[in-house]
């Protein structure tokens, strides 16, 4: 058998996250493992007549980049859909929406995502008559960044069958006017689920996050093979993004067998965990196809293992569930998902199981109750390594920063999310936020003192996917003002962040998130040095070539 490397990168910046070897100039790879990590001398000698190599040209080189939360079917459905970041105001949301339409003549509904919450300016909230200005004469909708709010104007909702109501699960609203109809705003997926079943896809992408179930009517092969294609696409994406892993946070077993016939067509680009998610309206009994899930894909490209569950909403539509009255809105503490009874009920089940769970839990309220939980579970169950997450923590009451760390719960963080990321501005004094919230929102700093591990990701499509974006908003944050919190992280922090720490997160890090010999050979090489990089300008530096599993997965440099 040959001792000859297959790929080798040399002239390398390499960040190893390797604590007794940190960093490195060149390593090589065989056999989809990384055989060697050292100087140039100690790879060079595994050179062979059929070895690829790459020259980093001095760049930084890093372990494949692992996307700890992102709705993968989804995004990648999004990804030829009218985005509508940016756009501001009635006239210019005409234009977009309008030209759009001309291009999709036969879409049973005209659909947009990306679309701010403040995006017709002081015409809050946003209503259907304003949407019929927009247009009329066919039915069109349109979805806020973070997935929790669809407007639709007044077509749509005929086309939904919920112009004059509908019921929906608990946690989700129509919300309606006094003369009995929709007013075009429906929150969370209860709601709007009624409307994005009549998208391109049907609804079929976003299924494992609306309803946990697998579509209904059964795809037919004909729907199958244009999902397959559309994922591979989406996969495309994550390896140009330097990803070669993906914690998915929607789930059924639909969204499993189309990455499982991506994988027999050789076009699973990076390594997927699909969760099972339990919906509020579930009997707990479900958890049964959690285990069946984990039991059926446990290999190292495609696997379960993990429960997904939400806690709340989002603080833009109010649906977040704080401990105390949103100051601009004193009868509203937002929405329950699960009320704590039932919460600590399926975590002690998921966790007798042996799941690991991940909660979205925004609200003060909302992580307070997903901790009591994980502190029930571990009561009733025991102590064992569950390495159960927390979801976003957006805001948190200070008397729950600590217990991170004595659960042992990982906190799983988006920097883009935050007002100090640069993309969302930060609400005015007492609206939305009480004022002296903000101190501990989006609590990055602390969470790296406290929590079990620190995990940074995007959310896409709520966000772009790219990681230096994520981490350029976390090393050069955006400043707004004495109130908010020091949360600025280290270059090389924030970097683990999306490497190691995602390995850890996911019971993997002594096969991946560090380039050591023996371990999985997921690399990232950059187009520029990090470390000499200006803070804000680590959004420019983009991969040039994405290794998972031991082959190029993305590629945009020379190879000899």
């Amino acid at each position: 058998m040959s001792t000859h490397a297959e790929i080798i990168i040399t002239n390398a910046a390499a960040l190893t996250f390797d604590h007794t070897a940190p960093r490195a100039e060149a390593l090589a790879i065989t056999g989809g493992l990384i055989s060697a990590v050292g100087s140039a001398q100690d790879v060079d000698n595994l050179r062979g007549p059929e070895t690829r190599c790459l020259n980093a040209q001095g760049k930084t080189v890093l372990p494949g980049f692992i996307e700890s939360h992102l709705h993968l079917f989804g995004g990648s459905g999004e990804l030829d859909q009218l985005n509508l970041t940016g756009v501001a105001g009635l006239e210019q949301l005409a234009e977009q929406v309008q030209s759009y339409a001309q291009s999709c003549p036969d879409d049973a509904i005209v659909y947009a995502v990306g679309a701010d919450y403040g995006i017709l300016g002081e015409r809050k909230p946003i209503t259907r008559q304003d949407l019929d200005q927009v247009l009329a004469e066919r039915p069109f909708a349109m979805m806020a960044p973070d997935h929790h709010t669809v407007w639709a104007n007044t077509k749509a909702l005929e086309l939904g069958g919920i112009l004059h109501g509908h019921s929906v699960s608990e946690g989700s609203e129509i919300v309606m006017a006094p003369d009995g109809t929709a007013t075009g705003e429906l929150l969370e997926t209860g709601a709007f689920e009624l409307i994005t079943r009549h998208t391109k896809l049907a609804g079929r992408d976003f299924a494992g996050y609306t309803t946990g179930a697998d579509p209904v009517p059964a795809p037919t092969d004909a729907q199958r093979q244009i999902d397959v294609d559309v994922i591979k696409q989406g996969l495309k994406h994550c390896a140009a993004c330097g990803i070669t892993s993906l914690h998915n946070m929607d789930g059924n077993f639909y969204q499993l067998e189309l990455l499982e016939q991506i994988e027999r067509d050789g076009a699973l680009l990076c390594r997927c965990q699909i969760p099972f998610h339990l919906k509020n309206f579930d009997p707990l009994e479900r958890l049964e196809e959690a285990v069946e899930m984990r039991r059926r894909y446990a290999s190292d490209m495609l696997w379960s293992g993990r429960v997904k569950m939400f806690m709340d909403g989002v603080i833009d539509s109010y649906t977040a569930l704080m401990l105390e009255p949103y100051p601009d809105r004193p009868d509203t503490i937002g929405d329950e998902q699960f009320s704590a009874e039932h919460f600590n009920e399926a975590a002690i089940k998921s966790d007798a199981l042996g799941l690991q769970i991940s909660v979205h839990a925004i609200g003060d309220g909302a992580v307070r109750r997903t901790l009591d939980g994980y502190e029930a579970a571990r009561r009733h169950n025991g102590t064992r390594d569950a390495r159960h997450r927390v979801e976003h923590i957006e805001v948190i009451h200070p008397d729950d920063i600590a217990r991170f760390g004595e659960l042992d719960v990982i906190a799983s963080m988006q920097p883009l999310h935050s007002p100090l990321g640069g993309l969302f501005d930060a609400p005015p004094s007492n609206v939305i936020l009480r004022d002296d919230l903000r101190k501990h929102a989006f609590p990055w700093s602390e969470m790296r003192k406290t929590a079990e591990r620190l995990i940074f990701s995007s959310d896409w499509p709520v966000v772009d996917l790219e990681p230096m974006k994520s981490i350029k908003a976390a090393v050069a944050i955006t400043d707004c003002g004495p109130d908010w919190g020091d949360n600025r992280q280290e270059l090389h922090d924030a970097l683990s962040a999306y490497t190691a720490d995602g390995a850890f997160a996911e019971f993997n890090e002594d096969k991946k998130g560090r380039l050591k010999a023996g371990m999985m050979a997921d690399i990232v090489v950059m187009s520029d040095n990090l470390e000499t990089m200006a803070p804000e300008t680590l959004d420019t530096a983009q991969p040039i070539a994405t290794i998972c599993a031991g082959g190029f997965t993305y590629l945009d440099t020379e190879i000899e």
